[in-house]
């Protein structure tokens, strides 16, 4: 079929039955992507076959780490710059096209991950087998990049599954496994992995029948009438999620699916949609985002962690969510407190952590017996890591210090779990300073991907690195900074959380602070922020910033926390709260908000920023970006505040803090760095 041509990027075999398996292994890289140069080679592999078609096509990846993991994004960002970006896309859809016009059966055999456009390729191919390994997850995830699905995955997915399941999937961007796709029928099949090509092979000998019901449901969702009645409710419902000037996709995609028409028209309108939603600041910003996730990623790479034990000190939340979250990504983990009532409810938590992560018992209970209680601290001797995590306290740590490392082996890290106490000072109460660094994790820690990692002016580069891995091992994001107060983060949330409160103390209701937030970009609002961090923890973290920073604590968060006041945890703070949810007092609609709320709020979290990156706090604006998005959620479409800076203007963005300054006083004053070349977008 293929005699005297070699390809880079495919290879394939004939059976005796006439049955071709292609196999996917792009040359010089470990993962499958689609760069031009791939699809070209699919191309003229797939009309070679339409000429000589085979009794059967297989698809699968010739990698060990999955089936394909979509388009090549860097080279997506270069069509967005060049302006090629409906090229590229009606390029792809055409290749696909080609699978799907074959006059024989297709199979996709999809081990491992398989997204974007690996799952288009799959949706253009007339049935679908998956391995039901627990690295198989299946989805379309390009909401998250600021566009939809643009090889027809769009254009075919909701007369596959239907239109509800098949928008819920897209518009949240989530993954499914074997499974779960199975379930939605979204693939025909699961076996194990040594069984899926033939499978597929066997599912090309006897082709099977998609459910009645399943049919049925694809038709009826997808008539005209279907469409104008589920359009407008599915966009309502994303509204509530995410608003259109920030996440136009989502939107572009329901209105595009709404419009239908034959597949012909349902690509057109797919690519010409997507091509539009390519060059919006939004997508920019976003894929921006992926990329320094990526690198955040590649921070823990090349270097062995050598940590097998891990033994943390303090059954708080942050400490038992540390322990509970280290056990379920495969560590033995000791969890010591004075007394065992202090580590109970850190193991309770961990029971439904791995209930809800884990769903099987055969998975939950190995994750139970990795994690236990030591209240006499027996752990340390053997621990790799220890982490401290007891209450925002230099002395109480530096005791707690003197007593750990002699019990320390050599070669063990000992981290500290502070969120504001510089590291230069604790390290001071340390033997041994070249091992000892922060390891700053968020609240909810499962599901806050950053953790800092706290440098101080003793620490070892090579323990940095284990910590880097360390980090890579749990499936977070670290970055690295410099230990001086606040180290980053809330370094940067801090001005913002206290001039929200001051503006509460002055008259403005929460709920008007937490929408001009909210439409600013940012995930949550600021006074529903501090009462869920907690008001003590907020207030302890504002007195150790507050002199370094030039702030007071604004005396509503003091006058809350005297009457036992704390926030989410108590049930009571700047609101009420009934079920984890915070119930928000009306306001009076004749409520006229200050004008400069918003710049009162964001403009101190921009100037902080700009002292960061001033002061080295993080070794570039890239790795501040990235640290702010995933460590506050700060508006990912904006791409962080130093590319809003750049975007938006520092001379301007300065001139509004110089007003501030007049209108409100001196804590508004440009901090140092408004200057600098890096706030400029390059030419």
């Amino acid at each position: 079929m293929f005699e005297g041509l070699r390809f880079r990027h495919w290879s394939s075999e004939r059976d005796a039955e006439g049955i071709v398996v292609l196999a996917f292994d792009r040359a010089g890289s470990s993962v499958n992507t689609f760069a031009r140069e791939v699809l070209d080679e699919l191309d003229e592999i797939l009309e070679r076959l339409s000429f000589e078609p085979p009794k059967g096509l297989v698809i699968r990846s010739a990698k060990a780490a999955g089936f394909i993991a979509g388009a090549d994004i860097r080279e997506f960002e270069g069509y967005g710059r060049s302006g090629r970006v409906l090229d590229a896309i009606t390029n792809g859809q055409r290749v696909l096209e080609r699978i799907a016009r074959l006059p024989c059966a297709t199979v996709a055999a999809i081990h491992g991950h398989c997204m974007g456009g690996g799952t288009e390729l799959a949706l253009a191919c007339r049935y679908r087998v998956a391995s039901r390994d627990p690295s198989t997850r299946i989805g379309l995830p390009e909401v998250k990049l600021g566009i939809f699905p643009g090889w027809g995955g769009s254009a075919r997915l909701p007369y596959l599954i239907g239109a509800p399941k098949a928008l819920e999937f897209m518009l949240s961007g989530r993954t499914a496994s074997a499974e779960n796709a199975r379930a939605m029928g979204l693939v025909d099949a699961v076996t194990s992995p040594e069984l899926l090509v033939e499978r597929a092979r066997e599912m090309i000998r006897r082709p099977p029948q998609r459910p009645l019901a399943q049919r049925l449901t694809a038709w009826a969702t997808n008539t005209w009438p279907a469409r104008q009645i589920l359009a407008p409710v599915v966009r309502k419902q994303t509204a509530a999620k995410a608003r259109p000037e920030h996440y136009p996709a989502p939107f572009a995609l329901i209105e595009t699916w709404r419009k239908g028409g034959g597949l012909g028209t349902r690509l057109r309108n797919e690519a010409r949609a997507v091509a539009r939603l390519a060059q919006t600041p939004t997508a920019r910003n976003l894929i921006r985002v992926f990329f320094l996730q990526e690198r955040l990623k590649g921070l823990g790479s090349g270097t062995e962690h050598g940590i097998r034990r891990v033994h943390v000190v303090g059954a708080g939340v942050m400490g038992g969510d540390i322990a509970a979250w280290s056990a379920l990504r495969g560590f033995d983990v000791s969890l010591q407190d004075r007394e065992l009532k202090y580590v109970q409810p850190a193991l309770e938590r961990a029971r439904e952590l791995f209930n809800k992560r884990l769903k099987s018992a055969d998975r939950i209970e190995p994750a139970l017996a990795r994690l236990r209680a030591d209240v006499e601290g027996e752990g340390v001797a053997s621990a790799d890591l220890v982490i401290e995590a007891i209450f925002e306290n230099a002395e109480a740590k530096e005791a707690l210090y003197r007593s750990l490392e002699p019990r320390m082996k050599d070669s063990a890290l000992l981290a500290s779990n502070t969120s504001s106490i510089p590291l230069d000072e604790l390290r001071k109460a340390v033997a041994t300073p070249a091992r000892f660094l922060g390891l700053h994790y968020f609240n909810p820690v499962a599901l806050m991907p950053l953790v800092e990692i706290v440098r101080q002016d003793a620490l070892d580069p090579a323990i940095e690195k284990r910590a880097l891995a360390f980090c890579k091992a749990i499936d977070k994001l670290p970055v690295p900074v410099k230990g001086t107060p606040g180290f980053l983060v809330n370094r940067i949330l801090m001005p913002y959380m206290l001039e929200a409160v001051r503006l509460y103390g002055e008259g403005v209701p929460g709920p008007v602070l937490d929408k001009a937030a909210k439409k600013f970009g940012m995930p949550m609002g600021p006074i529903e922020l501090a009462d869920t961090v907690g008001l003590d923890v907020a207030a302890s973290v504002g007195r150790e910033l507050g002199p370094f920073l030039g702030l007071e604590i604004p005396a509503g968060m003091e006058s809350l926390l005297a009457s036992g006041k704390r926030g989410k945890k108590d049930g009571e703070g700047f609101y009420r709260w009934e079920d984890g949810k915070p119930v928000k007092p009306e306001v009076d609609p004749n409520y006229s908000a200050p004008s400069d709320i918003e710049d009162r709020m964001i403009l101190p979290m921009l100037n902080e920023s700009v002292a960061c990156l001033h002061d080295g706090v993080v070794d570039d604006a890239d790795l501040l970006d990235a640290g702010v998005i995933f460590g506050t959620g700060f508006a990912p479409f904006r791409g962080g505040p130093i590319q809003y800076i750049r975007d938006t203007g520092a001379d301007a963005l300065k001139a509004r803090l110089e007003l501030l300054v007049q209108r409100h006083g001196d804590r508004f004053a440009p901090r140092p760095g408004w200057d600098a070349a890096t706030l400029r977008t390059p030419a």
